[in-house]
Order: structure tokens, then C-alpha cells, then sequence
């Protein structure tokens, strides 16, 4: 990978970090919060309104044809994956408590072509999905097949 550009490549999903899938953030602001439910933003002190979304932030291992790499697919990218918000995959999760671990399976194997970049802070350790475009002509997003495999009506 060059230094600061962003390179495309076609790639494999060899296993997805089911364990951590998305984080909390102020819906003003998007700052990121703890996952404890009654934390507030403390930039926006939102007491009336204390409204939070959740995003994507989905760690995997790819494999394109000479090496392996480990990414992160932030919200854009990991919605092409999921077919839906972190919001909604998180409530479906909550009924359906494997329903993480399947998603991990069912992209497990899947072929993208994919761009990836190097993080723009100087702290962060792993590159970034930037963009991602299923090869397979069947893809279908996560939540589609979860929603198939659990029997579950899409609202």
C-alpha cells in the first residue's frame, strides 16, 4: 500500500470480530459515548433530548491475493455489508443473540472489491474500509439472510 493513497483491491472476507459490532454516539454531535444507557453527552449536556444512535465499527481479517490484512468498516461501508442501520442490527441482535455471530459467518467467504486506506490519526492501528462493492452477483446484505434463518418479517 502507498503511503497516504488509498488503494482498491479484490478481496476476501476471512473472518469477522463478532464481539464488538457497533458503538454509542450523541445524535447531535456524534461524539462517542460509553455503552452504559444512562450516560449523557457531556458536550451537548442534552437533559430534555438525550437522544444516541448507535454506529458500525466492524473489525475483519481480508485476503486479497498476496497478503492479509486486518480493516475496520465504520458505518458507510458496514451498511453495505448489513443492509440496515447499527440501530436496527443492534435490536435485532437483542432478540436474536447469535444473530452477530451468523452475520460473522455469512460474510465469512464473501469476495468485495474493496478500497482501503491508512487511518488519518496517528494513533489508530488498523486500516480503513473506505469503500466496498460485492463481487458475488447474489450478495445479499447480513440482515437478509438473518432475517431468512430466524423467520423474521422485515419492517
Amino acid at each position: 500500500m502507498e503511503a497516504n493513497k488509498p488503494t482498491t483491491m479484490m478481496c476476501t472476507v476471512v473472518g469477522v470480530d463478532h464481539t464488538c459490532f457497533s458503538y454509542r454516539a450523541c445524535s447531535v454531535c456524534e461524539r462517542t459515548l460509553p455503552d452504559d444507557p444512562s450516560s449523557l453527552c457531556r458536550f451537548c449536556n442534552l437533559t430534555a433530548f438525550p437522544r444516541t444512535k448507535r454506529f458500525f465499527r466492524i473489525l475483519m481479517s481480508i485476503a486479497s491475493d498476496t497478503n492479509v490484512f486486518t480493516v475496520i468498516c465504520f458505518d458507510r461501508v458496514a451498511k453495505v455489508l448489513f443492509g440496515c442501520s447499527a440501530d436496527e442490527f443492534f435490536d435485532f441482535a437483542k432478540f436474536h443473540p447469535f444473530a452477530a455471530a451468523n452475520a460473522s459467518r455469512i460474510l465469512e467467504g464473501e469476495m468485495f472489491k474493496m478500497t482501503i486506506s491508512k487511518p488519518k490519526n496517528g494513533n489508530a492501528q488498523h486500516l480503513r474500509a473506505v469503500q466496498v462493492t460485492p463481487l458475488r452477483t447474489g450478495f445479499q446484505p447480513a440482515i437478509v439472510t438473518l432475517r431468512e434463518l430466524y423467520g423474521v418479517r422485515s419492517s
